[in-house]
């Protein structure tokens, strides 16, 4: 994956195609926030969330990219919107969900090496710039 990561950052670098992807605020019953390491990119604490295929929904999308990465099967998604931003410097379109669970994250050794919750209050460092962008969002929206 760390490998299978830099060639597709520097092909969209090169490239500028505008691409779309998902992101989910995932919280358990007591509000804690699911944040994640992945096993390639920026050593960061990230929301879940992946690419959108082409003609994909991207509630479909979230709850695809959940199940694969953490083996949690989505209930009731709520959109949060779109956020325009740049990601790997192409324009990205990311739609941002939230969404309850009562399951515990089983990562999949593959893409996320580690996923807990964490108090909203009290967030760990590093978080990702674009992971703070987000979190701005859901909260501002009404956590």
């Amino acid at each position: 994956m760390p490998l299978a990561h830099k060639m597709r950052h520097r092909w969209r670098k090169w490239r500028g195609t505008p691409i779309s992807g998902v992101s989910v605020v995932l919280t358990n019953l007591h509000g804690d926030v699911l944040l994640l390491r992945h096993s390639y990119g920026p050593a960061v604490w990230a929301l879940p969330g992946g690419g959108l295929k082409a003609g994909e929904d991207p509630e479909e999308c979230v709850r695809r990219e959940v199940k694969e990465e953490l083996g949690i099967t989505l209930g009731k998604v709520r959109s949060l919107g779109r956020i325009e931003e740049k990601l790997s410097g192409s324009p990205h379109t990311a739609h941002l969900f939230a969404a309850v669970c009562d399951s515990r994250p089983k990562p999949d050794g593959r893409e996320v090496d580690e996923a807990r919750f964490f108090p909203s209050h009290s967030l760990p460092e590093p978080l990702g710039e674009l992971t703070q962008r987000r979190l701005d969002v859901w909260k501002a929206r009404g956590t």
